[in-house]
């Protein structure tokens, strides 16, 4: 049996919870946070901005309260056009100084700024998420002005808040397929931005259910890789959704991101490359949940208890 090693801790995200960036709020705050905790997991990232509190003393009242550790914070930005890089840069330091406000709690671990692109705007990568084709890529000046705003926005926020940012390639976005993710990291410096490795986003991005195609990414991308995402993907709604032309939010609600071990996702074998290659902190287990999807709490319980049975697990 595979055994989490003991330096690897797990999280959860308001995701799991209905609140997933474009589209709109699910369970409140303060539910969802009990609930997190219910579940069994220490840490969280925070959600869309506004979902938790704004003000400082009433987002540090609401961790230390219920001892968690917060993981980091997603911010998308259209990051192809300049002209969205000044208002982006602003969206994501506010974000920055939230997280920055409360790194002194729980364990150590300093939160990340998780940087995307901002998804589903274009309509092409919207309707062909998981079966993006080359034509579809973004062409040199378009790579041009992504990267450049990218490293702006990472510079920024080490600038003023000393925080880390990792890049979170994302379906629907313009970094999506394999081969878009190591283009994202051969332009951009090794220093300034990292790359959140999203089990799920991976594997639904490279256009198969390849399980070995996780793996291959592990290895490929290990010296960029400071953050992990676990969410697993089905391969039977993944096949369905690329065969009937479903647009990433319609995969999302057909539940393309299940439970954790009931899709093709190889979690035991992954948890053996991560601790091969000397990862250690925190992974977020996602899993996108949509109004109407399910139970939450039943789902984040079960997903730790999958953890748990690979071998152990904070």
């Amino acid at each position: 049996m595979t055994a989490t090693p003991p330096s690897i801790r797990f999280g959860n995200a308001p995701c799991s919870w209905g609140t997933i960036e474009g589209f709109g709020e699910g369970i409140p705050a303060p539910r969802m946070l009990d609930e997190l905790v219910q579940a069994g997991y220490r840490g969280t990232e925070l959600g869309d901005y506004g979902y938790f509190p704004t003000d400082v003393a009433a987002l540090r009242e609401a961790l230390a309260s219920r001892h968690l550790t917060m993981l980091g914070a997603y911010e998308g930005v259209y990051l192809r056009d300049p002209a969205a890089h000044a208002e982006g840069e602003s969206r994501v330091l506010r974000v920055a100084r939230q997280l920055a406000a409360v790194a002194d709690l729980g364990d150590g671990w300093q939160p990340l700024v998780v940087l995307a692109d901002e998804h589903s705007r274009d309509a092409p990568r919207f309707r062909n998420a998981g079966h993006i084709t080359p034509e579809l890529s973004l062409d040199g000046a378009g790579w041009a002005a992504f990267t450049s705003g990218a490293e702006r926005i990472a510079r920024a926020v080490r600038n003023e808040t000393g925080l880390r940012t990792v890049f979170h390639h994302h379906c629907g976005g313009y970094v999506e397929t394999p081969a878009e993710i190591e283009t994202f990291l051969a332009r951009t410096d090794s220093t300034l931005v990292g790359l959140v490795f999203d089990t799920g986003h991976y594997l639904y991005g490279s256009g198969t259910s390849e399980a070995q195609v996780v793996l291959d990414g592990l290895r490929a991308l290990r010296e960029r890789i400071w953050y992990v995402h676990f969410k697993d993907m089905s391969a039977e709604v993944a096949a369905h959704a690329r065969t009937a032309g479903l647009t990433y939010q319609q995969a999302v609600g057909a539940g393309v991101f299940c439970e954790l071990g009931r899709g093709v996702v190889p979690f035991p074998a992954v948890l053996d490359e991560l601790q091969s290659s000397g990862y250690h902190g925190w992974i977020t287990v996602e899993q996108d949940v949509l109004p109407g999807m399910g139970e939450p709490l039943e789902s984040a319980r079960a997903n730790l208890e999958y953890l748990r049975g690979l071998g152990g697990g904070a």
